[in-house]
């Protein structure tokens, strides 16, 4: 499979079956990530620890993918991220807390595989479901 919208389905469902073996073959040997912190991880094998850190930190989570955009070689995916916070999610302990967040992913595809993964979302929006962040109040 070499169209974008392809690899990023694959790569998604692959997430959500926890098959690491066939998510850590999407990536391109000089893969990158950038995540919603804004933080970039060189290489598989650091996008691989990102990956499985958000599994283990939502047990049950999925990825629900809404739509996706192609440009080029670049897909846009738009996707909801949810699961139950029951365990360590960037040094915050398990609140058992349900989150649902909406994310964006810009994916750019070299050779058939994911070269570069860029995640956009509203990190605050986490915090304040997992309840590690007051929800701010209207005037």
């Amino acid at each position: 499979m070499s169209d974008p919208a392809g690899i990023a389905r694959e790569y998604f469902d692959a997430w959500n079956r926890r098959d690491w073996a066939k998510f850590r073959s999407l990536m391109h040997p000089d893969y990158s990530y950038t995540g919603g912190d804004g933080q970039q991880q060189k290489g598989p094998e650091a996008g691989l620890a990102v990956a499985q850190m958000f599994a283990g930190a939502l047990p049950d989570g999925k990825i629900d993918v809404q739509r996706i955009h192609v440009a080029g070689d670049v897909a846009i995916v738009e996707f909801i991220g949810s699961g139950t916070h029951d365990g360590d999610l960037m040094g915050i302990a398990a609140t058992g807390r349900h989150m649902s967040v909406p994310v964006c992913n810009v994916i750019e595809v070299r050779d058939g595989t994911i070269y570069a993964e860029r995640e956009y979302m509203d990190m605050m929006h986490m915090m304040e479901q997992l309840g590690v962040a007051p929800v701010p109040t209207t005037a």
